[in-house]
């Protein structure tokens, strides 16, 4: 048995979430790569990359695993505040997957990147590229959503910023390593406060709905 103050290792991120976090991460430094160097066909394709990996996180975070799960870790405001402020105060609550705050924060950072993806299927810069779904607007329109999604990719930086920095406060301020976890999957946290089981969805369901998601992804290519 477990003495008070043992720490024990608990698996908080399962392998689909882990794959998706860091295929996220490649494609959106590939898209910005591409977006200011070119080549625009591989742009689209992260482009479609990353929402095919946003529609997944979607459905996973309904039928997936218990720390991926939204109705988990998208709290109300008031666990939010109150969270930061036990954190400014200096007590660190534990939590498995996201913390409240960093809930929401993961909530607004995918909505950015939604939207800044589906604008630039939309989009024609009347030179090199015109997007899959450019043809469903008239032109006037995908142009200036061409122009949106230039600027608006100042608006993703900033909450990539953000998160990156939240992430080097933690293991700087608060001593909690927050990218080993989402690298191997395990946390250690004091055993006392360590759950019976977390319950996971099994990966092969993970596997089949992110085939899904890239083909349907892969499909707006067909539409023009």
């Amino acid at each position: 048995m477990a003495r008070g103050g043992d720490m024990v290792k608990v698996q908080v991120w399962d392998l689909p979430i882990r794959l998706f976090h860091w295929a996220l991460v490649a494609a959106f430094a590939g898209a910005w790569y591409t977006g200011e160097n070119g080549p625009t066909d591989w742009h689209e394709r992260f482009g479609l990359a990353i929402l095919a990996l946003l529609g997944f996180r979607l459905i996973w975070g309904f039928v997936g695993g218990e720390t991926a799960r939204f109705a988990v870790f998208v709290r109300g405001p008031k666990a939010a505040f109150g969270y930061l402020r036990d954190t400014l105060a200096g007590r660190h609550p534990l939590h498995l997957g996201h913390n409240p705050l960093g809930g929401w924060s993961v909530l607004a950072l995918l909505a950015v990147l939604a939207v800044q993806a589906v604008m630039g299927t939309f989009g024609n810069d009347e030179i090199l590229y015109e997007g899959p779904l450019a043809h469903l607007v008239s032109e006037g329109t995908a142009i200036r959503l061409t122009g949106w999604h230039k600027l608006f990719f100042n608006v993703v930086l900033t909450f990539a910023a953000i998160h990156v920095t939240a992430v080097l406060a933690y293991a700087l301020l608060l001593k909690t390593d927050l990218v080993r976890p989402m690298v191997t999957g395990w946390k250690s946290i004091p055993a006392e406060q360590a759950p019976e089981r977390i319950a996971r969805t099994p990966a092969w369901i993970a596997a089949v709905l992110f085939v899904g998601c890239a083909i349907a992804a892969w499909g707006l290519t067909l539409l023009g």
